[in-house]
């Protein structure tokens, strides 16, 4: 007869637990929060920000070496700039452009080189006269925009 009491003590129905998170405290807190941040955001005052003064910049020099890459696989070489003559070397291949780079670069070591490739060149052959121009020993290089 003991046994026949056993399931039947609360009503005959066992209890199952709920494992479910009660998320509605979380939303309240979440939301109470949210009012207190929109509340003390307008009140805080706006801090002063001191952004340090910009140094002199290097001025553009007067005087480099242009190398201008043309959508028909030739380039032209000259010295640009200040008191240079404005004669151009045209070359038609990459060894004649390495070889008259190499001569100005030798009669002019400090000159920086200017790259000013057409539009419709491919990024890889500036690559390659950057490449070349690194090759020679000139350690400045920049690049034109048209």
């Amino acid at each position: 007869m003991a046994s026949s009491f056993s399931g039947s003590l609360r009503g005959g129905r066992s209890r199952k637990f709920k494992a479910e998170i009660n998320v509605v405290p979380y939303i309240d807190v979440m939301l109470v929060l949210l009012v207190i941040f929109m509340v003390t955001a307008p009140m805080t005052d706006p801090s002063v920000i001191n952004l340090p003064s910009a140094g002199k910049s290097a001025q553009p020099p007067s005087e480099y070496i242009q190398v201008s890459l043309k959508p028909d696989a030739t380039a032209a070489v000259k010295i640009s700039g200040g008191k240079a003559s404005a004669q151009s070397i045209t070359t038609a291949s990459r060894p004649e452009l390495v070889a008259s780079l190499r001569d100005l670069h030798a009669a002019n070591p400090d000159m920086p080189l200017m790259i000013a490739a057409d539009k419709e060149i491919k990024y890889d052959e500036v690559i390659q006269v950057l490449s070349e121009a690194k090759k020679i020993g000139i350690s400045r290089v920049g690049l034109a925009t048209r």
